[in-house]
């Protein structure tokens, strides 16, 4: 998933959150994970009873149908899972469906532990990502019940010393939090993601970090994915409350409902009963994942407490939140005049939820409420049906949040039909192919560069109506290509994908993509979005342009991640360029000044989400990267390490890590390092691929890359001791 097109893709793929696409990332520069095939499968086959501690009206059968046993849908349920884990880059896989209370399909799939000595089970834990949003909304719901909070009350009023740079914060209120449209950057994440560690920085320290920000937006304008919505509803449980959000959550939640196998980090979780973690390019497994932004992505669970968590929104559960608040959870939040007109889509945002009309199953007439999450190595999707009192959740290890909720929708839907509720399964769709047609020659007008979160591309048309769509930060991809057809659109040859553009009131131009998405096997989804906003090029003075263009091309690395940070993992020394096809630019950012570059992207959903910043800063004759509260450093800061001798790196007093790179000459080397447990080490070879990372590996010594790099990181003072021959 990550490759050198800039730190904020990486800082993304943390995000916990996109049950969108094949892709995951929904961007056209997402890319798929090669994991290795997943063994060992087991299923549970009985179906298991709602544990007895819930608060709710008896357990009944499905529908008073006590002659079901879904044996089709467990079949099917199975060959799935297992067509994930062998297919699908999935590592592991863990699902259940419950029906009127009952837990009716219950099963795993995959490869735990690399030893092979625990078997998944239906209480292997996994972290569940953004999906951990939905228990942060029915906590904020709860105090709405009792009066103490007010959906549409200033956050301020809750929290006083909540202050940002821009006076229209001031406006935002609890209802924006849960809906994405607060108008907030996206994701303040340092040390969010660390292995095996619990440390709440990123919770503590992010009233700090946004009284540096500024918005993107009106509070209120549109509904655009937010991570940092999500922390700061955490925030604000705790303070109307007066607990901790982990405390508060297991008392009003998780307990009444008997989730016992619901937690979060700060319940330092038995690691021996976690799901088995694996990076595509790393060998071995590794240690668990803490993120350490609860509200926003941290929650560990299983498939079966996730389903019954899912009675909440189904009536079952009043006593822990009102029918009413569920019912407005599951309200239409998204529909402001920028949202693309209504259209085949899994993303229509309520309160917590990414959708509140799910496809397919609003080609059936059917109400299905969905939320995913996503991070580089957990993955999750539950989806409800509250009208049908069923839901369904799939946790997974690998893979991603789309695989996940496709076989979520599958399995649902074949347990709706095993009940006589379905007939029979509808044919997946297509736009169909373009229809032959002359282009109007002002079609030609939307030629130009377009901007997403992720970077920009260009569209070229020519007069014959063939639109090429090329990325700038990956320009060994080939074009994509659509054809002008009779209706004005633009469509894939094969049908599944069409494209218009539409000016809004705001006067920006946006690509409009619709798009059906089918994995065989596994079964369709659908997304309707505004992709890119049209950019336009500017001209930049002498100086600033002279300022940029010393950097074009050059990498940068990460200094201020903590020693346990997956970062280090993921996220290889990144590499700046600026744009050769929309001058004055950046990626998505307007260069503003000779050390300043700013995104001013405004579009809903995804792909205007997590907009941070580039300020550089020169200290002590060294150029530094200030990123959305991450400290990166210029490469002509970072020197060749001498491996001739025993040699010492001490960690400096501002905590910052420390870089060298590895010269051709001790390429081969083998290499000792010696240091506390506050500390960690990690080489990078060539391709800036992590190779080895001492959170992660043994003590084993280490061969040096030619041409790669390596990075001490510990607490200020910490020293290691290298050797190497």
């Amino acid at each position: 998933m990550f490759k050198s097109r800039w730190i904020i893709i990486a800082v993304l793929s943390l995000c916990l959150l996109l049950p969108l696409t094949a892709c995951d990332d929904n961007t056209p520069v997402a890319e798929m994970q090669n994991i290795a095939e997943a063994l060992n499968t087991s299923e549970v086959i009985e179906p298991v009873a709602v544990p007895t501690t819930l608060p709710v009206a008896a357990m009944d059968s499905p529908s008073n149908e006590a002659w079901l046993t879904y044996e089709i849908t467990r079949k099917v349920a199975k060959e799935k899972a297992d067509l994930l884990t062998k297919t699908y880059d999935t590592n592991s896989v863990q699902y259940a469906i419950i029906d009127h209370g009952n837990i009716v399909v219950s099963g795993q799939s995959g490869k735990n532990d690399e030893q092979g000595q625990r078997p998944l089970t239906k209480d292997t834990m996994y972290g569940i990502g953004s999906t951990s949003k939905m228990l942060t909304t029915v906590a904020v719901m709860q105090l709405v019940d009792q009066g103490k909070i007010d959906l549409d009350t200033p956050v301020v009023q809750y929290i006083p010393e909540f202050t940002m740079k821009d006076e229209r914060y001031k406006q935002i209120t609890p209802r924006m939090l849960l809906n994405h449209s607060s108008g907030l950057n996206g994701s303040t994440i340092t040390y969010a993601s660390l292995f095996e560690d619990n440390d709440t920085y990123a919770h503590d320290t992010l009233l700090k970090q946004l009284a540096r920000q500024t918005l993107k937006a009106d509070p209120g304008a549109y509904s655009v994915y937010c991570n940092d919505g999500f922390t700061l509803a955490e925030i604000l449980v705790e303070r109307v409350s007066g607990m901790d959000f982990t405390s508060y959550i297991h008392r009003y939640i998780t307990k009444p409902l008997g989730m016992a196998n619901t937690e979060t980090p700060l319940d330092s979780p038995d690691t021996t009963k976690m799901a088995g973690l694996y990076y595509p390019t790393y060998i071995g497994q590794l240690p668990n994942q803490s993120v350490n932004v609860i509200g926003t992505g941290g929650i560990y669970s299983t498939a079966e407490d996730l389903a019954v968590f899912s009675q909440i929104f189904t009536g079952r559960a009043e006593e822990v939140l009102s029918g009413k608040s569920a019912a407005a959870m599951a309200q239409d939040e998204y529909k402001t005049s920028l949202w693309p007109d209504d259209a085949d889509n899994s993303l229509e945002y309520g309160l917590g939820w990414d959708s509140v009309n799910l496809y397919p199953f609003s080609e059936y007439g059917i109400k299905a409420l969905t939320k995913g999450g996503d991070t580089p190595l957990i993955h999750s999707s539950l989806i409800v049906l509250p009208e049908q009192d069923m839901a369904a959740a799939v946790v997974s290890s690998g893979g991603s949040s789309t695989y996940d909720q496709l076989l979520a929708n599958g399995i649902l839907l074949q347990a709706l039909k095993e009940k006589g509720i379905l007939a029979e399964f509808k044919p997946e769709k297509s736009y169909g192919v373009p229809v032959k047609a002359d282009m109007p020659e002002s079609m030609l007008k939307y030629a130009g560069i377009y901007g997403a979160y992720t970077g920009t591309f260009k569209i070229d048309i020519n007069k014959g109506g063939v639109m090429s769509v090329t990325s700038e930060q990956l320009p060994g991809n080939p074009p994509q290509i659509y054809e002008y057809s009779a209706d004005g659109t633009f469509r894939s040859v094969d049908g599944n994908e069409m494209i218009s553009f539409v000016t809004k009131e705001n006067g920006r131009t946006y690509q409009w993509l619709r798009r059906y998405i089918s994995l065989p096997g596994l079964g369709q989804t659908a997304m309707s979005e505004y992709s890119a906003e049209k950019l336009q090029p500017q001209e930049l003075p002498a100086k600033t342009k002279k300022a940029w263009m010393q950097r074009d091309g050059k990498k940068y690395y990460l200094l201020n991640e903590k020693y346990s940070s997956i970062f280090y993992l993921v996220l290889p020394p990144t590499q700046l360029n600026v744009s050769k096809q929309l001058p004055g630019y950046v990626l998505d950012k307007r260069i503003t000044g000779p050390n300043t570059a700013v995104s001013e992207l405004q579009i809903p959903g995804m792909n205007g989400r997590d907009l941070s910043e580039l300020t550089f800063f020169t200290q002590d004759g060294v150029e530094y990267l200030n990123l959305g509260g991450f400290i990166l450093v210029n490469e002509d800061a970072v020197k060749p390490f001498n491996f001739d001798k025993k040699s010492i790196v001490t960690i400096p007093p501002d905590g910052y890590a420390r870089w060298y790179t590895i010269s051709d000459t001790d390429g081969g080397k083998t290499a000792q390092v010696n240091m506390s447990s506050n500390a960690s080490f990690a080489v990078y070879d060539v391709k800036g691929t992590c190779i080895y990372f001492s959170v992660i590996g043994s003590k084993d010594p280490v061969v040096l890359p030619a041409g790669g790099s390596i990075v001490f990181a510990g607490d200020a003072g910490t020293k290691f001791e290298i050797s190497a021959q």
